[in-house]
């Protein structure tokens, strides 16, 4: 009898487009796949960049989120061999973990015979993460704003604007998740709460109606970028660079230390060469693209 393989693709995502601290993110044009095959023992196959990086036991990220999915439905989880094709840069906040996650929990689901709803997998996913704005979007594609209801989750579409173009520099250096967090205050006051409100709401307005001029004024953020700017080398020369060339603004993607700015299709081109030359100038290589927004999320 033939081998069943569970191929699983998932897109890199990008969190918090400034004013929407954990609580919005967006899926990419940028993927991990994944591959599950029952086995006679747990292995792993890596290929990518990164290969070596990969833990190949089982803690594993991706295997850790298949045993939850079999632990969820009461079943010991069948020895697998787990092909990991990596396309997504590890600790740059662009979701890596995410990925693993989901891609864990829907390879799982769909070899035990697809016995969990998504919504389901979607709640696992998030208690595995710890919050929202990496795994919803990459399991469900698009961009997307979370927010808590009594004990649930409630999950909005925010539609994208086809003019505006998501421009990604992956810098060769790393930020890890909990060093970005560390440098955050634990309150912050209430004119900073009301910015951001106020921000939110305006960032998407513009996103769905791709208003340059709000966009503008959207992008900005008091609650984490000004604490977490200071930990990427050369943030304010690649900003500048991005605004110079015509990025109506530039975020942190994430954690960091990725950048993303946003774009009109006609500026795209320059603000990607412009961001590069400027990382460039400081001795940091970056590679610097334009992406889409996935709108199928893992599949």
């Amino acid at each position: 009898m033939a081998e069943t393989t569970i191929n699983v693709t998932v897109p890199a995502t990008t969190a918090n487009l400034g004013a929407g601290f954990d609580c919005i993110g967006a899926a990419l044009t940028l993927y991990n796949k994944f591959s599950f095959t029952k086995a006679k023992e747990l292995s792993f196959y890596v290929t990518g960049a990164e290969a070596e990086r990969v833990k190949a036991d089982e803690s594993n990220l991706a295997y850790q989120a298949f045993v939850k999915l079999y632990e969820h439905i009461g079943q010991v989880p069948p020895p697998v061999r787990i092909g990991i094709e990596l396309g997504v840069p590890l600790a740059r906040g662009l979701g890596s973990s995410a990925t693993a996650i989901v891609g864990g929990l829907v390879g799982a689901n769909k070899l035990a015979g697809s016995p969990v709803s998504e919504a389901d997998v979607m709640n696992l996913a998030i208690a595995i993460e710890g919050h929202p704005d990496n795994v919803v979007p990459a399991l469900i594609g698009g961009c997307r704003l979370a927010a808590t209801y009594e004990q649930n989750w409630a999950i909005c579409d925010i539609p994208w604007h086809e003019s505006i173009v998501p421009v990604v520099a992956i810098p060769d250096f790393e930020l890890s998740t909990a060093e970005a967090r560390r440098v955050l205050p634990t309150q912050v006051s209430r004119a900073d709460a009301i910015f951001n409100a106020a921000h939110l709401g305006l960032l998407i307005r513009a996103l769905q109606t791709g208003d340059g001029d709000w966009l503008k004024a959207a992008l900005q953020d008091r609650l984490h970028q000004p604490y977490r700017q200071g930990l990427i080398r050369g943030f304010d020369l690649v900003q500048g660079a991005a605004l110079e060339a015509g990025a109506w603004g530039l975020v942190i993607s994430g954690a960091g230390p990725t950048l993303l700015a946003l774009v009109d299709k006609a500026q795209a081109a320059g603000v990607e060469k412009s961001m590069a030359a400027a990382w460039h100038s400081t001795g940091v290589m970056a590679d610097v693209r334009s992406l889409s927004i996935d709108t199928q999320g893992a599949k």
